[in-house]
């Protein structure tokens, strides 16, 4: 079935109004702090909650993999409708927190403080699917809920809230490419950390999609680290080392950006091909001059307001992620528990020149 057509049957993108460039803030919150963003519950939210069974008053902490990262900033902010709105609307605490890097290093102990804090429940995008893992596993023995959202830790956490099909995100990535270097060339791809589980997981589906495609060859996959300047740093030795080098495929918000700032010269404009995930503000400028032609996302806020809801489901003891177990996300409607305690948002939607102006995220 056609990408194109099908994406947006199943998880709609809503358009969010928030200026993503102007979010150097930590804080995802409607007001703004230093280094974390906290809401209060509302009476009604938690008569609504209760109404449905779900605890209320409880404090959630939402840990993504860094602070300062626009993607983050919509995935869990309230003014973007994501994590924190969807606790706001259960009548939960919530905060995001945590390190300045996508490192594990810097994420572990903004978890150990939420834990010391009194966290009912947890919402982590994991830097590293097992060094998180000793943090997650105390605070999942003392009762606190952990859940993933974005990035995965398998076997820490009591349920995955999944951007889409994991060999779906792989396999489009490179069919887009292929349609636009018409299935020929040496390719690369700039990823984000060299331990970051989803990365790794998309890129190796990338490596199997390759095989129907024998005239691309992949030359080399480097690392930005989702740090805008190691990005453009790594994408710059790539065009020095392979200057035959037809396409990249940055599967990593910070990564495309970076990647589309380096290529959007007269020397590679048009020539170098470039895809991946991005969000509609950052590559608006690059698909309208012709840099990337199409590139592909979810709505991060929708996949951090599932997992608030989610979050809170497991802490009330609705669900424990058990296969074929439902629950309702508010206005996101009725999720499913798949296979390995995991849910699934929805496919990828294909940005272009045809919709990206239809999008404000």
């Amino acid at each position: 079935m056609n990408l194109r057509q099908t994406a947006g049957l199943a998880v709609p993108l809503v358009v969010v109004s928030i200026l993503l460039a102007a979010c150097s803030s930590s804080s995802s919150s409607s007001s703004s702090g230093p280094t974390t963003g906290a809401t209060s519950p509302s009476s009604a939210s938690s008569s609504a909650s209760a109404a449905a069974g779900l605890k209320t008053g409880m404090k959630v902490f939402v840990i993504p993999k860094n602070l300062g990262n626009n993607y983050f900033t919509t995935a869990d902010s309230a003014n973007s409708g994501g994590a924190i709105a969807a606790l706001q609307a259960l009548g939960e605490t919530g905060t995001e927190t945590s390190g300045t890097a996508a490192t594990p290093a810097s994420q572990i102990p903004a978890i150990q403080a939420a834990i010391s804090k009194g966290a009912n429940a947890l919402i982590v995008s994991a830097t590293d699917p097992t060094a998180l893992c000793p943090t997650l596993n105390a605070a999942m023995k003392r009762g606190i809920t952990v859940v993933t959202y974005d990035s995965d830790a398998p076997t820490c956490r009591d349920l995955f809230i999944n951007q889409a099909s994991t060999a779906q995100i792989g396999t489009s990535e490179v069919d887009l490419l292929a349609k636009e270097i018409n299935d020929t060339g040496d390719i690369a791809i700039v990823s984000a950390a060299a331990s970051a589980t989803n990365q790794n997981a998309w890129i190796g589906y990338m490596k199997q999609e390759l095989a129907k495609y024998p005239k691309m060859k992949l030359v080399s996959t480097v690392y930005g680290n989702d740090d805008p300047t190691t990005a453009t740093q790594v994408t710059q030795g790539l065009l020095e080392q392979y200057p035959n080098l037809k396409g990249i495929i940055s599967p990593t918000t910070v990564g495309i950006a970076a990647a589309a700032a380096v290529l959007d010269t007269a020397k590679y404009r048009g020539k170098i091909a470039l895809t991946g995930l991005g969000t509609p503000d950052s590559l608006k400028k690059y698909v309208s001059d012709g840099t990337i032609k199409s590139f592909e996302l979810w709505n991060p806020a929708n996949l951090g307001y599932l997992a608030g809801y989610a979050a809170v489901e497991v802490a009330s003891g609705k669900i424990n992620g058990t296969q074929g177990q439902t629950f309702s996300a508010g206005k996101l409607g009725t999720f499913t528990v798949g296979a390995d305690k995991t849910v699934l948002l929805g496919p990828p939607f294909v940005f272009s020149s045809a919709n990206i102006n239809q999008f404000n995220f």
